[in-house]
């Protein structure tokens, strides 16, 4: 019974050790239910404040036909401008004789390299366009202008901007091109990019032949807001739903008038004032200005320069 007696304390012991694992895991359990319920209560908390937040409105918003979006051509749609373009390929039929093309060529490396309208360089452009087209029919130009937009404006169209028109247009929208270039010009380039239309600069024609004068002023700055608001009354369009694309701080008025503006490569001016109002900013350059435009604009200007010297010397051979 002596052996017996001494297996007994060892037995208590075991029994003993069992109690205080069984009370640990009671207490550690105790204390995980304790966690998992604050966690549970936080996680509920977020859910609930994520669910009263105001969510981020969906844009463009799908079905709605009062609304349209309304873009910048020139370095927004389109890396240049599309009348030195223009310019290249009339000079290419000879249209006009080689100190304009250099003319050209040096105010479309101006355009590229700056990055911003030169109003003077523009203004020159138009009246040399304006000149070239005189006695010209609209019929023959439009023809022309198709095959000008293959050969030096398909490969030049920013994808990121047309993502954003096809946005538009998928959520069964209007998009319109609003630019300063010819409104032939413009149409064209609307057609081929699958948009609604165009507004652009009407050159005065009588009897389908350019007379070599405009209607008006060109469609710039001011003016292309007046465009839009003309258009906008005439689609039954609410411009606080609308929304507007550009580069230049020429178009801030055509920003300004609608609800969701967009600085699309912008310049300096714009960027400033799009960062102050908090609008929505967008740039599909790889660089831009020296730092900024670096390799892209010196491969564009090259490849200009080349291009010029080329139309240059076959002018010279046929001569």
């Amino acid at each position: 019974m002596a052996a017996l007696g001494w297996l007994t304390p060892r037995r208590r012991s075991a029994t003993a050790r069992s109690v205080l694992a069984g009370e640990a895991a009671a207490e550690a359990a105790r204390k995980s239910s304790l966690q998992l319920e604050r966690e549970r209560e936080e996680a509920a908390a977020e859910t609930a404040a994520a669910e009263t937040a105001p969510a981020e409105p969906e844009f463009p918003v799908v079905g709605d036909v009062r609304a349209a979006a309304f873009f910048d051509l020139d370095n927004t749609v389109m890396q240049g401008a599309a009348i030195f373009h223009f310019g290249r390929g009339l000079y290419k039929r000879k249209f006009f004789q080689r100190r304009e093309l250099a003319r050209f060529a040096w105010q479309q490396a101006w355009f590229r390299l700056a990055g911003v309208e030169d109003p003077e360089h523009m203004q020159d452009a138009r009246d040399s366009a304006l000149s070239i087209v005189q006695g010209h029919r609209v019929s023959e130009l439009m023809s022309i202008g198709e095959e000008i937009y293959d050969e030096y404006m398909a490969d030049r169209i920013w994808p990121g901007t047309r993502g954003l028109a096809q946005a538009h247009l998928d959520a069964g929208q209007k998009v319109w091109l609003v630019t300063a270039a010819p409104v032939e010009t413009a149409t064209i380039i609307a057609r081929r990019l699958g948009l609604t239309g165009a507004l652009g600069t009407v050159a005065e024609s009588v009897d389908g032949v350019y007379t070599g004068k405009l209607v008006g002023e060109p469609l710039h700055g001011p003016a292309k807001a007046e465009a839009v608001r003309a258009l906008a009354s005439a689609e039954g369009l609410d411009l606080s739903r609308c929304a507007a694309y550009s580069d230049s701080h020429n178009d801030i008025p055509m920003l300004s008038l609608v609800g969701h503006p967009y600085a699309i490569n912008p310049d300096t001016k714009l960027r400033k004032h799009a960062k102050d109002r908090e609008w929505r900013l967008r740039d599909y350059r790889t660089g831009r200005k020296a730092a900024k435009v670096g390799i892209p604009a010196a491969a564009g200007l090259g490849a200009l320069a080349g291009g010029t010297a080329a139309a240059v010397a076959l002018h010279r051979r046929r001569r």
